[in-house]
């Protein structure tokens, strides 16, 4: 019998350290100084203007392009002072912005700013900065600001550029309408759960539809949906997320989705830490440890705790390994939900044969060799062989066979498959820990991976593979254990 335990929450991740905070500056109507009338300055004034502040430059020798600048000001005025700045000038300045060539005047303007009380940025001298602007993606209201803590420029214009490739423009419109409808919906009469329903569906919407512009009946008819929910919008939800089998790339957008709007994620063993990274930080994160053959927590126990977070309003994550469709027991899972009458999701993910497979390059159903795939378990709710295992379909040698859980049984499993007709020579391949950095792959024919498999002692959880499709891999890699990262 197993060991069992309690579900645990696991400690909270806390947060790495930061080369610089990130903060959004509220502007609108405020007063800048920056000192200098170069194009570099020109570019800041345009920012700061942009974000609603009057901007006081201070320069003798003013530039061209700040001279247009001013005369074309996106948003607050820009105003051109032509002499050299002051430290009285400082005074009741939100920020101060400095443009010089040389450290001697950098450092006297930061230090008439700091005694000042005043944030101070001097253009391209970090060692003077207070604050940096870094690489800005603009869908205001929607801004996304990017720093590297002025290490590599040319890097966060590069980041800005993919993210300005990802992020419809139409975003800008929804962010807008979030911001004048906010009101509207804490005027609504909906309760909390409601209205956190509301931005859910709203959110739902502009995701799918970034470029239609959003208008008054769009937000009727989110309200209708909203309430036209009744008592279920204050019941929770139940999600079943496949992690996929180790490596985070491989979660598919409707797994961070949910990941990312969870209010609890309870979680197994076998998910990868680095899916977890993918999680709303805010989310309570509950270690529910199904792990081969070590301590375990009852599924009773799991699904009484994901029932009751779910009918305390909870958005509940429910993450396996892998696919939870597949030896995962979602049916005993979702019994549970439809029981308890919560409304209960599938996402699919990635599973641990097919991971495996990509990154080893195998194709599972190869024509030439497979016509056939099959998964099966390698034991029972007993944790022995299942007695129901067909033997001449894993016999086959037209049949590619992926067996899940199988390093306690192995040994009598290809005993008896042997026995029933399997060739001794059948490819063969145990895969631990597939997809992550630290994969480790046993290959050999079949008679001889159960002692191969004892002996290496892989930790992790163990995939095997059987079937003429791997005879690539056993010409590639006859009898060997490899790390595949």
């Amino acid at each position: 019998m197993d060991a069992l335990r309690k579900p645990l929450e696991a400690r909270p991740y806390r947060m790495a350290r930061l080369a610089r905070l990130p903060v959004f500056l509220a502007l609108e109507g405020k007063r800048v100084l920056l000192a200098g009338g170069s194009a570099a300055a020109a570019w800041k004034a345009e920012l700061l203007s942009a974000a609603g502040a009057r901007v006081d430059v201070y320069a003798e020798d003013v530039s061209d392009e700040m001279r247009a600048m001013a005369a074309e000001a996106p948003g607050g005025v820009i105003a051109i002072i032509e002499r050299v700045w002051t430290a009285s000038d400082l005074q009741g300045a939100a920020v101060a912005i400095g443009a010089f060539e040389d450290d001697e005047n950098s450092a006297a303007f930061a230090a008439a700013a700091r005694k000042a009380g005043v944030p101070v940025n001097v253009i391209d001298k970090p060692a003077f900065c207070d604050f940096s602007f870094g690489a800005i993606v603009n869908r205001s209201p929607l801004v996304i600001g990017i720093s590297t803590d002025g290490a590599a420029p040319v890097f966060a214009q590069a980041i800005r550029a993919r993210l300005e490739a990802l992020l419809p423009n139409g975003f800008a419109n929804w962010a807008a309408a979030a911001g004048k409808w906010r009101s509207a919906v804490k005027a609504s009469g909906l309760s909390f759960s409601g209205r956190r329903k509301f931005w859910q569906v709203f959110t739902a919407h502009a995701v799918k539809n970034p470029g239609s512009a959003p208008v008054e009946s769009d937000f009727e008819r989110f309200i209708a949906e909203v309430k036209g929910l009744g008592a279920a919008v204050e019941t929770g939800s139940v999600t079943l997320v496949g992690a996929g089998p180790g490596d985070p790339e491989l979660l598919t957008l409707r797994a961070v989705r949910a990941l990312q709007s969870a209010d609890v994620i309870l979680f197994d063993d076998l998910v990868s830490r680095d899916v977890l990274d993918f999680a709303r930080r805010e989310a309570r994160k509950m270690l529910v440890g199904k792990t081969g053959f070590g301590p375990s927590c009852k599924q009773s126990d799991i699904n009484e705790l994901m029932v009751s977070l779910a009918q305390q309003g909870k958005r509940v994550v429910r993450l396996k390994g892998g696919d939870p469709l597949i030896f995962g027991r979602a049916g005993e899972e979702l019994d549970a939900c439809k029981v308890a009458h919560i409304a209960v999701e599938i996402v699919p993910g990635i599973t641990a044969a097919q991971g495996a497979a990509a990154r080893l390059g195998l194709s599972l159903t190869d024509r030439k060799h497979s016509r056939r795939l099959q998964y099966i378990t390698g034991h029972a709710q007993s944790g022995k062989l299942p007695d129901d295992i067909d033997w001449r379909a894993l016999a086959d040698t037209a049949t590619t066979t992926a067996i899940y859980m199988p390093v306690r049984t192995l040994e009598s499993l290809v005993t008896r498959a042997l026995a029933e007709g399997l060739d001794l020579a059948t490819p063969a391949a145990a895969i631990a820990r597939a997809t992550r950095p630290d994969q480790q792959v046993i290959t050999c024919a079949i008679g001889e991976l159960p002692s191969r498999l004892k002996q290496a002692s892989l930790s992790g959880p163990v995939l095997v593979m059987v079937g003429r499709a791997l005879d690539s891999l056993m010409q590639a890699q006859p009898r060997r254990i490899v790390a595949t990262a």
